[in-house]
């Protein structure tokens, strides 16, 4: 797959910086970028991607105590509103990343393979207070995360799900509640394995 020019130097240049700035941002830039694309442009990137529709989700669901909270967030790439508090009731590991995020990108590949591992664990992705929808569609289908993504702009989870920056994954039992969480860049598929074993119950 590839990707446009402005991106992959982008990419290249964070890169650098991350490994040699000794704390990567985890903050967004100060001038967002211009919204560029259409819900249906949106959409073809996502299909282009390889990238999954988010699931049905229950809009009457309310929150249970220690659980996701009830939410209208969009799926990226589509208009599908989602409830976070109807998604089905499963075992459930929730990453918050954004395109801009420097250990967003280096933990990546430990997503993908955990995801590609594990049985019985639903992976979302949440892409978080990140300006440009397409870019972010484009990091999401490069770090082959063959899995849905709810788009969270505005940062409407920060207070409930206690969301201090980039990245954060939660870990969420078949009952519905945040068994466990993660603050800040995972350092390896196996510490990944090893959290959803603790928090999940599941090998």
């Amino acid at each position: 797959m590839k990707g446009r020019v402005g991106w992959t130097m982008i990419a290249v240049v964070l890169a650098v910086t991350s490994c040699s700035a000794p704390e990567p941002p985890t903050t967004p830039p100060s001038e967002p970028m211009p919204e560029v694309s259409t819900t249906a442009d949106l959409g073809v990137l996502r299909q282009q991607y390889g990238l999954p529709e988010c699931p049905e989700t229950d809009p009457a669901a309310t929150a249970i105590p220690q659980g996701l909270p009830a939410t209208e967030l969009s799926c990226l790439g589509t208009d599908q509103v989602i409830n976070l508090a109807g998604l089905p009731r499963e075992p459930m590991v929730l990453n918050f990343w954004a395109q801009w995020c420097a250990p967003c990108r280096e933990e990546s590949p430990y997503l993908r393979e955990a995801f590609q591992q594990v049985d019985d664990v639903s992976f979302v992705g949440i892409n978080y207070q990140d300006p440009q929808p397409d870019w972010a569609l484009e990091f999401a289908g490069l770090a082959e995360w063959k899995y849905p993504h709810i788009q969270d702009m505005e940062r409407t989870l920060q207070t409930s799900l206690k969301i201090p920056g980039l990245p954060v994954t939660l870990f969420v039992t078949a009952d519905g509640e945040v068994a466990g969480r993660h603050v800040g860049g995972l350092e390896s598929t196996e510490q990944l394995l090893g959290l959803i074993d603790q928090h999940l119950g599941i090998e």
